[in-house]
């Protein structure tokens, strides 16, 4: 299926259509036509934001598996099961969270070229009804955060404060992006614990890894709109680091891919863990290598490239718990 984007000049857009979403999705063909605004709330023709959700979960509840006790292991079907309420609630927080960020964003959202023709600014939804939709999505979620263990549960509620702010960073500091990955790395740390009903230092490591990572992949997402962003008054690390975003990214992915090996280090994992590493670096290396600033269209594809380095990992981490 394609994922094809529209040319920024393409704002003539019927049946609801959002400039930035994908076209040709199934929201667009499958959906019926009263849904298609929730879902674009929610980006649910955009999976490329729930894997990176997801990503940091899969990571610390296989490395968990790989290195501690197996006799205080759930069995293998909880274990799998795990992985499955990971991927939902992936799905659904994000959704809340990009409907939340929109109900706060509406009017910077109405000003910017590739996100005016979004739910919100465009009235397709009004704000009671995205509110209403934020709410059953939560719930949902608290669905999901209720099948793990009482420590897993508390620690996930605790990151609805970093949730919260983030939508306002942007207003306030050039690092938006560093709150974004304190969020969206807290898998990091509910994977391992869903395992082991406790912290330790690997997955810690793991989750500022992971936080790091993002702070560098979502330069690259926001470059895309620099031009709005200056000229509405809002702050982004793209912004921030202009010409010297490479050098920058090649100090957060470096970073990343050393914490990310003291957290192999400090597990105990073995060598196939490492190899996927090696091979994620690699990866990171070539978006560095690669990245325009001033292509919008390469931005995102290269933002979306970072599923890849989820994957490379946790094959890795899959491979260390057989070997």
């Amino acid at each position: 299926m394609s994922e094809q984007l529209p040319a920024k000049h393409e704002m003539g857009l019927s049946n609801g259509q959002v400039a930035d979403a994908v076209r040709g999705h199934w929201v667009d063909t499958w959906l019926p036509v009263a849904f298609r605004p929730y879902a674009r709330l929610s980006r649910l023709e955009r999976p490329i934001g729930w894997w990176l959700l997801l990503w940091p979960c899969l990571w610390s509840m296989t490395l968990a598996v790989a290195t501690t006790d197996s006799s205080h292991h759930p069995d293998v079907l909880t274990i799998l099961w795990y992985g499955v309420a990971f991927w939902l609630g992936a799905v659904v927080m994000r959704g809340a969270g990009c409907t939340y960020n929109d109900l706060v964003d509406h009017k910077i959202d109405g000003m910017v070229e590739r996100t005016r023709s979004r739910p919100l600014p465009s009235k397709q939804v009004t704000r009671v009804h995205a509110w209403g939709w934020l709410v059953l999505q939560a719930l949902i979620g608290l669905f999901v955060l209720l099948q793990f263990n009482s420590y897993t549960i508390w620690l996930g509620f605790a990151s609805l404060a970093v949730v919260a702010i983030y939508p306002f960073m942007k207003r306030i500091t050039h690092w938006p992006q560093l709150v974004l990955g304190l969020a969206f790395s807290w898998g990091g740390l509910v994977g391992w614990t869903a395992i082991t009903g406790v912290l330790a230092p690997a997955p810690v490591l793991m989750y500022i890894a992971c936080a790091v990572w993002t702070i560098g992949y979502d330069t690259i997402y926001a470059h895309q709109d620099k031009e709005d962003d200056v000229m509405i008054g809002v702050k982004s690390t793209a912004l921030l680091f202009a010409e010297n975003t490479k050098i920058w990214l090649s100090v957060f992915y470096g970073v990343m891919v050393i914490l990310m090996a003291c957290a192999l280090v400090v597990s105990g994992v073995s060598w196939p863990a490492f190899v996927g590493l090696a091979a994620a670096t690699v990866q990171m290396g070539w978006q560095i290598k690669r990245l325009d600033i001033n292509n919008a269209a390469q931005c995102l594809a290269l933002f979306r490239s970072n599923t890849q380095i989820g994957w490379i990992l946790f094959a890795g981490l899959l491979a260390s718990i057989w070997i």
